[in-house]
């Protein structure tokens, strides 16, 4: 048997589990381990400047390829309370990321010793598993098992600590002999999927919603194939983005109180059945008003986490399955029922959609100084194409994203849905962009959420990671100001000040020009429309010149109003801007405006 310390026997399991990258900050309780990083190769390590933000760089990392899963690392104490907010995100949207932290000697981890916490207590609800390992032969049993948990059932998130003295014992291991340990995922049974397409056949106006669950088990071709085989339209979930192009004729848009389209509620709301695969019913596609999304439409609900089916709503049939093992039945169901000529004629209800999206769109063409950031996304359609990877947390600047850009393939938006931590941008996009290089990665932040994380725009440059960031900049935090409205208040969430260093940019405060160039990054500032498109070009250019991030900062007006709901009801949608009455109101929708 090969002896070996115990983090060396750590990263011979990284290395056979598939891991390539790793992102983190080293500290005097992980040094160990980083000794065994450096010693036993294999695996890149990119040097965050937050711990939290190599988290969020996990989690790019991990969102960007099937299979993929991102590992961070960190030292004791405040680096595993750094890490949690990652952990939380990563739960939020079962991407499976491995922490790994430092920690104080198994001797001392009690005794009130410097930066030692229990961070396997505090980051439990929040992981599949947290665990100190306090003997050192346990090492490759616990990351095997970590492994084996973040791909099983629904994925997420794992934390390992290790005590420093656990990382320096010396163990027996054998790495050539490692295997990985099978994953378990829960499949349909025939004569559920059977079942469930009873529903489907016997409805006039069906829709599919299909949940970020299709894209983590990678079965969007199958949707795809199974929406084609039946003619039913598809919904997809901000997180389920992506599933199929938004130029197919069947999607029919998305549905929410806040990322949604006009045409995709009205679609909803004519329906009579959902087919929901992969997703969880969340409140910001469902609104807290579940009596009208309900309404008298009759629901199947296939998850891969059994405790998910009736969380929300109990569903008139629930299945507890993978989505592609679902859909590989759903597919062969199908094929047989068209082959015998039981399928129903779909064609009617598909163009009715197909209408809808074409009269009811939002007027996304303004011409106004300072910006309306309607024009900012209309302008990002244009220059950005099908195979752009979009990155973005939360905020005005993501709703209105999620409303105006178009999305064509799975995993090309790539957004933090349920946690919506500000900062996340910036460390996700470089997880994305290191994960994928060759690709054209576009991240979309507002100011505030800009600058939680900015000095992770420094990592990027110092790894030569390249993307172009838009930064659409109103000096204000825009969702809370929009969501005191209710409350008849504009109470600290303003951002403006009169910066003595840049007085050119009058009460927009930071330079994020200069701060950026000072990261080591390059950046543009954009203060009238017919701009727009110029600068997005130069910054590609700049991006593929210099190997390193391109800011793209869009001075917009201070206020704007994004189209949501005050209610929480999908059907109760406020249009605070004109919407499109000629097609020149909106020249980068996907259907052409029909009046």
């Amino acid at each position: 048997m090969a002896r070996m310390t115990a983090a060396r026997a750590a990263v011979e399991i990284l290395k056979r589990e598939g891991v390539t990258d790793a992102f983190g900050v080293p500290g005097a309780a992980i040094n160990p381990f980083y000794k065994a990083l450096k010693e036993g190769g294999g695996i890149h390590h990119t040097l965050a400047r937050h711990v939290e933000g190599a988290s969020h760089m996990a989690e790019g990392y991990t969102r960007t390829s099937p299979g993929n899963i991102g590992v961070c690392i960190g030292t004791s104490g405040p680096a595993g309370t750094d890490m949690i907010t990652g952990l939380y995100s990563a739960i939020g949207d079962s991407i499976p990321i491995l922490c790994i932290t430092g920690q104080a000697p198994t001797s001392v981890i009690h005794k009130e010793d410097f930066q030692a916490v229990d961070i396997a207590s505090i980051a439990k609800p929040v992981t599949k598993m947290a665990v100190t390992v306090l003997e050192a032969a346990q090492v490759p049993g616990v990351f095997q098992q970590a492994f084996h948990l973040m791909r099983s059932g629904r994925p997420g998130p794992v934390l390992i600590d290790l005590p420093i003295d656990v990382q320096l014992t010396e163990i027996e291991f054998d790495p050539e002999t490692y295997e990985p340990l099978p994953v378990y995922k829960p499949a349909a049974t025939r004569a559920q999927i059977e079942k469930a397409i009873t529903f489907l056949l016997e409805s006039q106006r069906p829709v599919i919603v299909a949940g970020g669950g299709v894209i983590g088990a990678d079965a969007t071709d199958l949707l795809v194939e199974f929406a084609e085989l039946t003619q039913t339209p598809v919904i997809p979930t901000l997180m389920g983005w992506g599933t199929l192009p938004d130029d197919h004729e069947l999607n029919a848009g998305m549905v929410g109180v806040q990322t949604s389209h006009r045409y995709g509620n009205a679609n909803f709301l004519e329906s009579d059945f959902v087919l929901g695969i992969g997703n969880r019913w969340a409140n910001r596609h469902t609104g807290y008003k579940l009596d009208v999304y309900r309404g008298e439409r009759k629901f199947v609900h296939v998850d891969i986490e059994p405790t998910q089916i009736g969380k929300i709503f109990p569903p008139d049939y629930g299945v507890v399955s993978d989505a592609k093992a679902a859909l590989e039945l759903f597919v062969e169901v199908a094929k047989e029922l068209k082959a015998a000529g039981r399928l129903p004629d779909r064609g009617e209800w598909v163009a009715s959609t197909q209408e809808r999206k074409a009269t009811l769109l939002r007027r996304t063409h303004f011409d106004n100084v300072p910006l309306k950031p309607q024009r900012v996304y209309e302008e990002m359609n244009k220059a950005f194409g099908p195979e752009t990877r979009y990155v973005t947390t939360i905020g005005l600047s993501q709703i209105a994203g999620a409303q105006m850009l178009h999305v064509y393939k799975p995993r090309h938006w790539i957004n933090c849905g349920q946690a919506g931590p500000l900062g996340w941008t910036i460390p996700a996009a470089i997880g994305v962009a290191k994960a994928d290089p060759d690709a054209q990665v576009v991240a979309l932040s507002g100011d505030y959420d800009f600058q939680f994380l900015i000095e992770e725009l420094a990592v990027a440059a110092q790894h030569r990671i390249p993307y172009v960031h838009v930064l659409v900049n109103n000096s204000y935090l825009g969702l809370i100001r929009q969501a005191q409205l209710g409350l008849d208040i504009n109470f600290q969430v303003n951002l403006e000040f009169e910066n003595i260093n840049s007085p050119e940019i009058g009460v927009y405060g930071v330079d994020h020009v200069k701060v950026a160039e000072g990261l080591g990054c390059k950046a543009i500032r954009v203060t009238e429309p017919e701009q727009l498109g110029a600068a997005f070009e130069q910054a590609k250019k700049l991006a593929a010149e210099y190997r390193v991030p391109v800011v793209v900062e869009a001075i917009l007006e201070r206020i704007t109003n994004i189209s949501m709901s005050r209610t929480m009801d999908i059907s109760d949608i406020s249009e605070f801007e004109d919407l499109a009455g000629e097609p020149g109101h909106a020249p980068t929708s996907i259907k052409p405006l029909k009046v």
